[in-house]
C-alpha cells in the first residue's frame, strides 16, 4: 500500500516500521494472543479477526490513516501495529501542519524492550524532519495510566483531558464514549525530545548487547 504521505519503510535498531500489508497477518495473529492482560483500553484484534482488522485499516486510507506493522529486528517478526492518522492541512496552503500517532499496540513479548520508544522516535522524526509538520498529537484513554506514563516518557506535553472525545474500547463499554488524555510535541520542542529519546534508546541498545 502506498502511503498518502509518501512515508518509506522506517528503519531503527530494534524495530522496522513497514507499511501494513496482508503478509503481516500470520505474525500479528501470534503477537495479539501472547498475553492479552494489558489491553483493557486498547483495540487489539483476536487472532481470528486479523484479516478483518487489516481490511478495516486499509479502508481507513481514504481518511488519511497510514498504518504500519512494527517488525522486530531481532527475528523479523511483526509484533504489533501503529499509524499516522488525522492529518491536518491549513486552508490555501500546501502540506501538512499536524498529524497524530495512534492505533498502537504491541504483543506482550515486545513490550518493555524499547520497541515502542524507537517506533515513536521514527514516526516523530519522519513527521518533523521529512513531512515538516508543526505538531504531532498522541492521545489515549484518560484512565489508561500505563499508556499515559509511556507517552510522558517520550517527552510529550500533556495538554488536558477532552471529555467524551472518542469511542471507548474498554470491555463492557460498547457504544460509549471515553475521556481522552491529549498530548503533543511541537516543532520547537523536537530537538529536545529527539535528544532525550536517543539517550533512552542507547540504554536499550547497551542492555540488549549485555
Amino acid at each position: 500500500m502506498r502511503s498518502p504521505f509518501g512515508a518509506p519503510v522506517l528503519e531503527g535498531s530494534l524495530v522496522r516500521l513497514e507499511p501494513l500489508a496482508r503478509g503481516h497477518a500470520e505474525d500479528l495473529a501470534v503477537a495479539a494472543e501472547e498475553d492479552r492482560g494489558g489491553y483493557g483500553f486498547t483495540p487489539v484484534p483476536r487472532a481470528g479477526g486479523i484479516e478483518d482488522y487489516l481490511e478495516a485499516h486499509f479502508a481507513r486510507a481514504a481518511q488519511g490513516v497510514v498504518p504500519f506493522a512494527q517488525v522486530r529486528r531481532s527475528d523479523g517478526r511483526a509484533v504489533g501495529c501503529t499509524a499516522y492518522l488525522e492529518p491536518r492541512y491549513r486552508s490555501g496552503r500546501d502540506g501538512l501542519f499536524a498529524v497524530e500517532i495512534g492505533y498502537t499496540w504491541l504483543g506482550a513479548s515486545a513490550q518493555g524492550t524499547g520497541i515502542n520508544a524507537e517506533a515513536k522516535f521514527l514516526l516523530l522524526r519522519h513527521a518533523f524532519e521529512v513531512l515538516r509538520v508543526a505538531r504531532v498529537d498522541i492521545k489515549t484513554d484518560a484512565r489508561n495510566e500505563r499508556s499515559r506514563r509511556a507517552i510522558e516518557a517520550l517527552g510529550a506535553c500533556f495538554e488536558g483531558v477532552l471529555r467524551n472525545w472518542s469511542i471507548s474500547w474498554a470491555p463492557g463499554e460498547d457504544g460509549l464514549l471515553r475521556d481522552s488524555a491529549m498530548y503533543s510535541v511541537v516543532d520547537s520542542e523536537w530537538d529536545g525530545v529527539k535528544e532525550r529519546l536517543i539517550g533512552r534508546l542507547a540504554r536499550y541498545t547497551v542492555a540488549n548487547r549485555a
